[in-house]
């Protein structure tokens, strides 16, 4: 009897965190975007595409952010007057660089990559971000 309360409760706990939304288990910061793409601090004068990022201190581990994949999602303006600058996407991209001290966001997206979450109008964007590899 015993063995089958243990299943039951192991069992209701697993739905429990099946039903826990994504977002709430990423970290949440601000997105800006930047054009300038090479050379890059993680792949020097090597193109990386145009779905990438770059890293500010909060995450950046003196490098070891280089070569990540990222899925970040637009949740609102980051300021007031700007009005639901987001598009309801989400996107993946590789972190390619070091967004130094003084970076204006969490996260320093592609230009092509912030305009899939958010309209580049906005400038900056509060955003979720996990690492999706």
């Amino acid at each position: 009897m015993a063995a089958n309360h243990h299943v039951f409760v192991l069992t209701l706990f697993a739905l429990a965190l099946s039903s826990i939304p994504l977002a709430t288990l990423a970290d949440s910061g601000t997105a800006t975007f930047y054009q300038q793409y090479v050379p890059s601090a993680c792949y020097g004068s090597q193109p990386q595409g145009v779905m990438i990022a770059a890293a500010s201190d909060a995450f950046w581990g003196g490098g070891a952010a280089c070569g990540s994949t990222y899925r970040v999602t637009c949740i609102g303006a980051a300021y007031l007057g700007i009005q639901d600058p987001c598009t309801g996407r989400s996107v993946e991209v590789r972190i390619v660089d070091h967004c130094p001290g003084g970076c204006a966001g969490t996260i320093d997206l592609s230009k092509e990559a912030f305009e899939t979450i958010a309209d580049p109008v906005a400038g900056i964007v509060k955003v979720t971000y996990d690492r999706y590899m």
